[in-house]
């Protein structure tokens, strides 16, 4: 099946982070007019136009959706940092009122986008140590899949009824140029890139060009509707992919972290430990019965593409 090719203004949500930018880049090159709406102007030069927002009230902003082709909404605070209260108060709070206010926004406009596409995560599923989960699993217990719901629920209280809404779950999301992978190249590097804790938690991963295939794919292609797992179909153990990173880096030894050394030494690396020593393993079912067809169904091609062919120019 052909990638879908979507047109037209797409307003970014908080759109100047890591998967923000990267999916401006890509429907630029696709010819789309695109707007990324950001609390702060990017270090980096982000394609399309940038319009502030705070994320929380209503602004000269909501002009941009009047007559947009679609909405795509990535805001939230990163989850990557010390669990503190305030850390969880804020992550929760920057996903629901940003989604809240989006809402709003799409009320006041004579033309609303006609599609929603919603940035949720995989972690809504928990921590289960062996089970594999699909789009059909029990949610899990704890804060990430509180916040999840929470998020899920602002959005289905914010669409419009007659806008089609895509929901995204999104896992581990492989780019070089941000999220927790370039930190984790660096530590194989340094020759620490071995199993972490016991090894056998999951990791459910996508490669950043197929992350990027299926927004352009829920924007464009009217059949897709509800939620979705954005995830590769070959999910593996923290141990595998660790392999799989030294090889791509050409690192042959790295040596395990057991965790509480890990439970140490996140506070020094402001982030929080459960994030390497949990994980979950997740496929998309719905995906494999609509025929998405993924440029890196697994983990070595993913990881070699992104270091492998760098070293080997």
């Amino acid at each position: 099946m052909r990638d879908a090719r979507p047109g037209g203004r797409i307003v970014i949500a908080g759109g100047t982070g890591f998967l923000g930018t990267n999916l401006a880049r890509h429907l630029s090159d696709l010819g789309c007019d695109v707007v990324v709406l950001g609390r702060h102007r990017p270090r980096r030069a982000v394609a399309g136009r940038f319009v502030f927002w705070d994320a929380r009230t209503l602004g000269d902003w909501v002009t941009e959706l009047d007559g947009a082709a679609a909405l795509v909404n990535l805001a939230g605070r990163s989850v990557d940092c010390v669990k503190t209260p305030d850390h969880c108060d804020e992550i929760l709070r920057s996903r629901v009122e940003s989604t809240l206010v989006l809402g709003q926004a799409v009320r006041k406009v004579s033309h609303p986008p006609p599609v929603w596409v919603q940035m949720s995560t995989a972690h809504i599923y928990g921590d289960p140590p062996e089970a594999v989960c699909d789009e059909s699993s029990p949610f899990g217990y704890g804060l990430a899949p509180y916040v999840g719901r929470a998020w899920e629920e602002a959005c289905e209280q914010a669409v419009l009824p007659q806008m089609r809404c895509v929901v995204l779950r999104t896992s581990f999301v492989l780019g070089v140029t941000g999220g927790a992978l370039p930190r984790l190249a660096f530590l194989a590097r340094c020759g620490l890139g071995g199993k972490v804790g016991h090894g056998r938690q999951g990791i459910s991963w996508i490669h950043e060009q197929d992350m990027n295939r299926l927004f352009a794919r829920a924007i464009a292609d009217e059949r897709m509707t509800g939620a979705y797992l954005a995830t590769a179909p070959n999910p593996v153990s923290n141990a595998e992919f660790m392999g799989a990173l030294r090889r791509a880096l050409r690192v042959p030894i790295g040596l395990p972290s057991p965790g509480w050394l890990i439970r140490f030494g996140a506070p020094l690396m402001r982030t929080d430990p459960e994030l390497a020593l949990y994980g979950r393993y997740c496929v998309s079912r719905r995906l494999q019965n609509e025929g998405f067809a993924f440029l890196f169904p697994d983990i070595e091609s993913a990881l070699m593409n992104l270091y492998g062919a760098a070293r080997a120019r």
